[in-house]
Order: structure tokens, then C-alpha cells, then sequence
């Protein structure tokens, strides 16, 4: 008996050393999983949700509201560019675009498919890689369902391991069209193509943001034309009214769309091991202040990021300035890439992260308008330096057929504008931009020549003068003749261009 039950005791101890390797193991390899990480990047949308306390849309965007709830909700996240292409390509190198020479808007390459010559391609600098390759050789399956519109000249195959039948091109140009998906959700074939299901995948996913998400506001929740008031920067016309609606019906409509992705990555079972970063590359497209423009309305982003990590508390909010470069180096930081010496932004959870005390953004050229805008945002203060102040903010640009443009130069015409709009849209601007943002929520008041604000004004004149030699700020000097004339190649057929007053620099190809 005492044999046996000696027996029995060895058996029952072996049984448990077997289950708790066993355990530990499972246990072991569940951490050592990689998660997966999603890139939800809604087009030109600025933050006009419940969760950033916007009054108007309060309610209206749940889904989203519900992420940042569950997640870090970012309150001041800001763009390198109010435009897409420089921001992108920023994004997608964690290095700013000034730095890199991607900083104007639709550079090295065509935007008709084809694939540009030598003397125009930008080409990364010498040993950079983009956030998509450094994933991959991390040993992530990547994606990208949407545009591309990187200034640089890459192949598509080394980014991404998939893509739709007409992605896998090896010159690439930059503008791929917009391989978005539709309102309804991921489709399963972005993610289902791996080949090993235990592939951790990095996937940027396109929504259609404040571009067209405005068509699909739930039923019952758009927006009436006279239900958002206008800022007081803008003349009160029907068409203004109508465009700055439409932005806010965009937030609500995003928040379907995101809903979509997220119900798919359920379905899909892929939710649980996702971290999920919602964010905009720039604000909103149909205000004129904003997308272009280096004022709060055109840098400020939405970001906010849920999924299971250490650093990611429930219900977090954020205060301290960021920057969509720190997504970038996040973004390698999660998927236990390499981080490279060139990153300019943070970990965003890393035990060092303290914010950043200031963050630039910069516009040069855009389509064909010359222009050339740095800004420099700090806790309280926006400083924005204008170096083409005699060019005016309604100088020619691509949108000069639509209502809110033709419209603003009729009531111009008719003696309606207030005397700040008139000066401010069409008069010759200010070198110097300085704003109180705690007080100034619509930034009308310039501080520059007060001479209470001289001090602040020079702290933000040489943080920018700083950068601008430390980063290597490559807009200098005039855009190669080559490019200019590529631009002015691309437009010249078109009538708004043609019969526009359009910059000097384009002269010598008349």
C-alpha cells in the first residue's frame, strides 16, 4: 500500500511539474507574441469629437469616444504639415520632410501613373529606411489599404507585403491613386493573406476622413448647414457655412467608419492582440484657414491609441504636445523594431517621455502655389513666420473654382468682409504670427508687435531659427528649375491655372 501510494505521489508530482512547464510555456509564449499594429489614418480631419470636448458633436461620435475611453486620447497632437504629402512622408520616415527634401506638396513623381525620370526623383538619404521596412525586417507582414503619397521615389514591394493587383509596381512615384477601402469595413483579404497566422502584421488602414466620411453620418445625425456657427475669420455665406458643416458631419461620419474596422477586427479575431492608432495626417479640408495653413486648425490632430500594453492606461488623457513623428517611433518601439539614430520623435510610452515643449510644422509649395510657412507651437503660444508675406492668403491656388473660394472673392467684391477678413485673406500679411492660444481660441489677435509678448516672441523666433539650422531645413533657397517646371508641366492645361495669377517663379516657362 505504502508502495503504491508513494507511486501514485511521484506520478501526481510529475503531472504537475509537466502542467506548470506546460503553462509557463503558453504563458511565455503569449507575451512573447508580438502584437499587431493598425494605422487608422482618416484624411484631413481635425478634432471635432466628443472626446476632445467639441460641444456641437458631444455624443454624436460614440465609437470613437469609446476608443479614446479605452485607450490614451492624445488632446494636443500635431502634424509636421497641413498638407498631405509632406506629412505622410514624414510619417512614414519619422523624420521631418524639411530634413529629408519631401516638403513640397506632390514632388518626384506624376500624378498620371507614370513613373517619374531620374533628374526629378527624391531619393531618401542614404541608409533611411521607412517604417514599413524596418516592421517587415522586425518580421511583421505589412499592408497599406490607401494612398501612398510619399515625395520619394521607393519600391512599393519592399514596404508592403501585399496590396491590390495594381500595387506591385518596383518604380514607384508616389501617388498610387487612393486604394481605400470602402465605408463597410476592412475587407478580410488585408490581413488573411499571410501565410503563417501567427505573423504579427503592421497595417495602415485609409479612411476617407474629412474628405468624404461626411456621406456616411448615421441616420437621423447630420447636421443641418445652420447648426454649426462659423468662426468669425470667415465671411457669413451660405457656402462657408455649408463647408465648415460639412467637416463636423465628417467627424460623425468617420466615427462609422472606424466602427466598420473595428467590428471587422473582431470578426476577423485579430482584435485582441491589435493597438490601434487613430489619427489624421492634417485638419480639415473645407475650411480655408485651415488645411495649408500653419494655424491650429490646420496642425492640430486627433490621436489616440487603445490596445494591450503597459503604457496604455483606460481612460488616459494627455496634455503634453506631440507630434506624429512620435507615432513613427511608437510605432517601432511596439513592434521591437530597430530605432534609428535619424528618429526625431519619442516612444510615446517609453519611461522617459515627458511631451515636448515645443513642436514645428512647416508648408512650402503646394500643388502649384508657392509658398513658404514655418510655425512653432509651445504650451500657450502658436508663433507662425510668413517668408512670402506680400503673397496673400487667397493667393491662386487649386480651389479657386470651388464655391467657398469664388464665393469669398463675390462678397469681397461686395463690401461684405469684416475689416480683419479683408486684411486678413487679401492684404499683405504679417513676417510675424504670435498667439495667445488660451485666450485667442480663433488666433485673430497677433501679439507680435505688443511689446509685452517681445520676450515670448524671440523664445519662439530662435527655437525656430535653431531647428532651421539643426534639422538642416533644406527650403532655403528656390525649388530646382527642374521641379518648377515638372509643376508647371502638370497644370499648365488646366483653365484655373491658366487664367490665374499665378507665382513669377513660373515665368520662365511661359
Amino acid at each position: 500500500m505504502r508502495r503504491v501510494t508513494v507511486k501514485l505521489l511521484l506520478c501526481l508530482t510529475a503531472v504537475f511539474v509537466l502542467t506548470s512547464c506546460k503553462t509557463k510555456t503558453t504563458a511565455q509564449k503569449k507575451v512573447e507574441k508580438k502584437p499587431n499594429i493598425l494605422w487608422i489614418v482618416a484624411e484631413d480631419l481635425s478634432p471635432y469629437l466628443g472626446c476632445y470636448g467639441d460641444s456641437i458633436n458631444q455624443g454624436h461620435t460614440p465609437v470613437i469616444d469609446q476608443l479614446a475611453k479605452e485607450g490614451v486620447l492624445y488632446k494636443r497632437a500635431y502634424a509636421t504639415a497641413p498638407v498631405c504629402s509632406p506629412s505622410r512622408s514624414a510619417l512614414l520616415t519619422g523624420v521631418m520632410q524639411t530634413t529629408i527634401g519631401t516638403h513640397n506638396h506632390r514632388s518626384s513623381r506624376f500624378t498620371n501613373g507614370e513613373v517619374v525620370p531620374d533628374s526629378l526623383r527624391i531619393l531618401l538619404p542614404k541608409g533611411m529606411k521607412t517604417i514599413p521596412e524596418l516592421m517587415r525586417e522586425a518580421g511583421y507582414f505589412t499592408f497599406n489599404s490607401g494612398k501612398d503619397d510619399y515625395n520619394f521615389h521607393y519600391d512599393r514591394r519592399a514596404l508592403y507585403s501585399v496590396g491590390t493587383k495594381d500595387d506591385y509596381v518596383a518604380g514607384m512615384n508616389g501617388w498610387q491613386g487612393n486604394y481605400a477601402i470602402d465605408f463597410k469595413g476592412v475587407k478580410k483579404y488585408v490581413w488573411s493573406d499571410r501565410k503563417d497566422k501567427n505573423q504579427p502584421w503592421f497595417g495602415q488602414v485609409q479612411i476617407d476622413g474629412g474628405k468624404k466620411d461626411d456621406k456616411y453620418v448615421r441616420e437621423g445625425e447630420k447636421l443641418a448647414v445652420n447648426d454649426v456657427p462659423l468662426p468669425p475669420y470667415f465671411p457669413n455665406i451660405p457656402s462657408q457655412r455649408k463647408a465648415w458643416t460639412r467637416h463636423y458631419n465628417a467627424n460623425r461620419g468617420s466615427d462609422v467608419t472606424v466602427e466598420h474596422i473595428l467590428q471587422q477586427l473582431e470578426t476577423d479575431g485579430e482584435l485582441e492582440n491589435t493597438i490601434v492608432f487613430f489619427f489624421s495626417d492634417h485638419g480639415s479640408p473645407t475650411s480655408l484657414r485651415h488645411k495649408q495653413f500653419c494655424y491650429e486648425g490646420g496642425m492640430q490632430v486627433p490621436l489616440i491609441i487603445k490596445g494591450t500594453h503597459p503604457g496604455i492606461k483606460q481612460g488616459k488623457v494627455v496634455n503634453e504636445l506631440v507630434s506624429l513623428l512620435d507615432v513613427s517611433a511608437t510605432t517601432l518601439s511596439l513592434g521591437g523594431a530597430t530605432m534609428p539614430d535619424y528618429l526625431v520623435g519619442q516612444d510615446l510610452f517609453s519611461k522617459e517621455f515627458k511631451g515636448s515643449k515645443y513642436v514645428i510644422g512647416a508648408r512650402d509649395r503646394c500643388d502649384y502655389t508657392i509658398d513658404k510657412i514655418r510655425t512653432v507651437v509651445s504650451e500657450n503660444f502658436r508663433y507662425i513666420k510668413n517668408y512670402y508675406p506680400e503673397r496673400p492668403m487667397l493667393q491662386a491656388g487649386y480651389r479657386d473654382n470651388r464655391p467657398v473660394v469664388v464665393d469669398f472673392k463675390k462678397a469681397r467684391k461686395d463690401g461684405i468682409l469684416t475689416k480683419y477678413q479683408e486684411k486678413h485673406w487679401f492684404g499683405v500679411r504679417p513676417v510675424h504670427e504670435l498667439y495667445d492660444l488660451r485666450n485667442d481660441v480663433h488666433q485673430m489677435n497677433n501679439l507680435a508687435n505688443n511689446p509685452e509678448y517681445a520676450a515670448v516672441l524671440k523664445e519662439h523666433q530662435d527655437v525656430l531659427e535653431n531647428w532651421v539650422v539643426e534639422t538642416g531645413d533644406k527650403a532655403q533657397g528656390q525649388e530646382s528649375a527642374a521641379q518648377l517646371k515638372a509643376t508647371f508641366d502638370l497644370w499648365k492645361d488646366v483653365p484655373r491655372f491658366k487664367n490665374a495669377d499665378i507665382n513669377p517663379e513660373y515665368d520662365q516657362f511661359k
